[in-house]
């Protein structure tokens, strides 16, 4: 093992991973300039990057390029060229097969040199925004194929997670819009089924996802128990929202609009020291009793019994956490026709993502702490061979003891949205932002309206310090 490991650190571990080092560092810093002009509503700017900047959108960072290349298209109303991007992203989740050798390299570095495949909801949101592009486009069956990826990814996650640490389970959203679809297409029963699912959704993981079932859902459940007939159904929910039914001759036209608030939060990274703690038999445990955290090893052990790891007493670990962009904006309203519907939320992605992470970092713990103790298994047996090249392995231990800090930070901080009956014709309708002490942002959008049909609209807020939009 010794020599092994010896011959593997001088033929291929110093070169290419300072080569590596370098191309990380290069990635990063185009992210910088990218983010800079997008978060500042710049975003043919941004587009016009991207396309200068191709180079990004293969090898570790393909998912990335493909997830930013499709919002920004889809910010440009450029719904089915934004599509081909997100179906590649799509494909590539799909598709992903692990090399075995990055993965091995991996553990001597850190996962940065892996491609990264993405966190469980950015997979997720990948189908969102496909059935927002459809949407726009008027295509509602094919909205809706997306909003079954959706359930159907969460299903294999969950099948994937079985006795394992996942509080993402469900989304509720993602039914509430499958809900909103089907009615828009006229195919009543199914809404219900699907309002009725989100509204048992919200209630199973509303508050592990700091989100709770919006008073438009419950208007939205008592509508369609009524006009399916479902007595039963409508008198009970009538019951519990406090809400009558009051059926109308005639369906106006009437306005979706989803509002994109703020960003999502960024990766960032954090460090724990773990106590090495040696037992009988070459068992080791690494413990860090601030976070009550356990993880035991078997090392294996030499004739005078002492394992790979040596005098080791202290490793620092580091892993990625995510650092939340709080927005500008706090709540928002529509105005029109003297009336004001209030902008409710009905997902926040930054609460999400933390789930998420946290959910996996716990699964994750151990393979972190094995990179660790392989390198420092490394480092000892190169020591014993020699000094001068054990100390050079310790500087590069240190150096690629990073945590993979790669994120989707284009996706919003929240999701709000409201329903807003139309008259035929034109309708002129004032959208109001409200930030801390009050500031507040107005803009008045126009929308033709027409009886029985559905238009679906986007209002992004992109940052989270200032009060610029990009409107679609």
């Amino acid at each position: 093992m010794t020599n092994y490991l010896s011959a593997a650190l001088r033929h291929y571990y110093f070169i290419p991973f300072v080569l590596f080092s370098f191309s990380c560092a290069t990635y990063y810093q185009k992210n910088i300039e990218f983010q800079q002009k997008f978060t500042s509503g710049q975003i043919e700017a941004a587009d016009k990057f991207l396309d200068k900047n191709k180079k990004l959108s293969k090898g570790n960072n393909q998912l990335l390029y493909n997830l930013q290349k499709g919002v920004v298209l889809q910010l440009m109303d450029e719904y089915e060229a934004s599509n081909t991007y997100f179906e590649e992203a799509y494909i590539f989740t799909e598709d992903y097969r692990k090399n075995y050798s990055l993965e091995a390299l991996s553990l001597l570095t850190n996962p940065n040199v892996k491609p990264y495949i993405g966190e469980d909801h950015e997979v997720i949101f990948i189908h969102y925004y496909k059935a927002l592009n459809y949407l726009r486009m008027g295509k509602l069956d094919e909205a809706l194929v997306e909003c079954r990826r959706i359930n159907i990814k969460l299903n294999k996650l969950n099948d994937r997670y079985e006795d394992k640490k996942n509080r993402y389970k469900v989304d509720p959203f993602a039914h509430n819009l499958m809900g909103i679809i089907f009615e828009a297409s006229g195919e009543i029963n199914d809404a219900f089924i699907a309002y009725r699912n989100a509204y048992e959704a919200y209630k199973e993981v509303g508050s592990v996802l700091n989100v709770k079932a919006p008073d438009q859902l419950k208007k939205d459940l008592v509508r369609t128990a009524g006009l399916m007939g479902f007595r039963t159904e409508l008198e009970g929910y009538e019951k519990e929202f406090n809400i009558k039914y009051e059926p109308v001759k005639e369906k106006s036209g009437e306005l979706v609009f989803f509002w994109h608030n703020g960003l999502g939060p960024v990766k960032s990274e954090w460090t724990v020291n773990f106590f090495v703690i040696k037992g009988q038999g070459g068992l080791v445990t690494f413990e860090n009793k601030e976070y009550g955290m356990n993880f035991p090893f078997h090392v294996r052990q030499d004739s005078d019994g002492k394992t790979q790891l040596g005098d080791l007493k202290v490793v620092r670990a580091a892993f990625p956490k995510y650092v939340d962009r709080k927005p500008y904006f706090n709540k928002a309203n529509l105005s029109v026709e003297g009336k004001t519907y209030s902008l409710e939320k009905g997902e926040d992605i930054s609460a999400i993502a933390f789930v998420t992470l946290e959910d996996r970092m716990l699964r994750e713990f151990a393979n972190s702490l094995l990179r660790l103790a392989l390198k420092q298994a490394a480092e000892e047996a190169t020591r014993n061979e020699n000094e001068s090249l054990g100390a050079l392995v310790s500087i590069v231990n240190a150096v690629t003891e990073k945590a993979d800090t790669r994120n989707w930070q284009t996706l919003p901080h929240d999701i709000h949205y409201a329903r807003v009956p139309l008259k035929d014709g034109a309708n002129t309708i004032k959208f109001t932002a409200i930030g801390n002490g009050n500031d507040t942002a107005t803009e008045e959008l126009y929308f033709e309206g027409q009886k029985g049909r559905t238009e679906f609209f986007m209002y992004n807020n992109l940052e989270s310090s200032a009060p610029s939009s990009y409107n679609n």
